[in-house]
């Protein structure tokens, strides 16, 4: 299932995405996750993976660093051994071991597709996927993609609809102009 979450910029995507993935609280309302009928909030570290331009990283630390302590953080050091796989199918081979501080941005936004991606979450939200990719990073995060509309569920929150190749539902934040 894939969800698409759109509007122009300050329509409020980045906010709503905050707010589901539990990273903000609302001022009114709430945003009720479950999984299999029960609660899913006290687990929803686990089963949510997301991406977004506005996460930040350990800069002084390595690729691998910053993705151990993201695993240690998430109770699960046992997953550890698949960190050097995932960052070299995220393009990162050889420099895996260097300080964050030194990648570019798109070497960057690439690290949090690995901190999304590391626990293999059912539920995978992208805010703004394809922001500070070359074409190569463009082309992997549309496999990444089409991989997690098989296996669980996409939500993309984006203000150029092109980014996502096809979705089941829409929620527009905003008239464009």
């Amino acid at each position: 299932m894939t969800l698409l979450i759109s509007g122009p910029n300050g329509s409020g995507k980045s906010t709503l995405v905050k707010m589901i993935s539990g990273v903000l609280t609302p001022t009114e309302g709430e945003v009720k996750a479950t999984s299999d009928g029960n609660d899913a909030g006290p687990m929803l570290h686990a089963i949510i993976g997301l991406v977004s331009p506005h996460l930040q990283m350990y800069e002084e630390f390595s690729a691998r660093e910053n993705l151990q302590f993201a695993l240690s953080v998430r109770g699960l050091n046992a997953l550890h051994s698949g960190i050097q796989p995932l960052l070299e199918e995220l393009q990162l081979k050889g420099r895996i071991d260097d300080p964050v501080r030194t990648f570019s941005s798109g070497m960057k936004q690439r690290v949090k597709y690995a901190f999304a991606l590391n626990h293999q979450p059912p539920i995978l939200i992208l805010d703004e996927p394809m922001a500070n990719l070359d074409s190569n990073g463009i082309e992997l995060v549309k496999h990444i993609m089409v991989e997690q509309r098989t296996a669980g569920i996409l939500i993309v929150a984006t203000n150029d609809i092109t980014d996502v190749d096809g979705y089941d539902q829409r929620v527009d934040l905003g008239k464009r102009p």
